[in-house]
């Protein structure tokens, strides 16, 4: 594994709420953030947003944008980044290591059948 990759905190499921609103929407400040996630995820107080972001800065996850009144946050790692390292560390302590033992679970989990492979007609 990459260095930067192990230097980096895994975020929560929280933190990845959070991520996926600035990977979606950008830059924003606390606001933008708490209010997509109350109409998107679920119900947060402001000030539970306001820490958890807060946090986020001191792991590495977000950096903060302190030029302006309000404070702009923004992901410290591209979402394509994130995703990977993630789905490294997953992959690595769930199936030791192997993509192709995860496919096979993920195979083994859905039906497939020749027409789900099939691509999709259009009338």
């Amino acid at each position: 594994m990459k260095k930067e990759n192990q230097d980096l905190q895994e975020p929560t499921r929280s933190e990845l709420e959070i991520l996926q609103v600035l990977w979606k929407y950008g830059p924003s400040t606390v606001r933008t953030v708490n209010d997509k996630l109350n109409e998107e995820k679920r119900e947060v107080q402001y000030t539970s947003t306001l820490k958890l972001m807060q946090i986020m800065v001191e792991k590495g996850l977000l950096v903060r944008d302190e030029s302006a009144m309000k404070h702009v946050y923004s992901p410290a790692m591209e979402e394509s980044k994130t995703k990977s390292m993630l789905l490294d560390k997953f992959v690595e302590n769930l199936y030791d290591g192997s993509a192709s033992n995860l496919m096979m679970q993920l195979l083994g989990n859905h039906k497939t059948s020749k027409k789900s492979w099939m691509p999709l007609k259009h009338s």
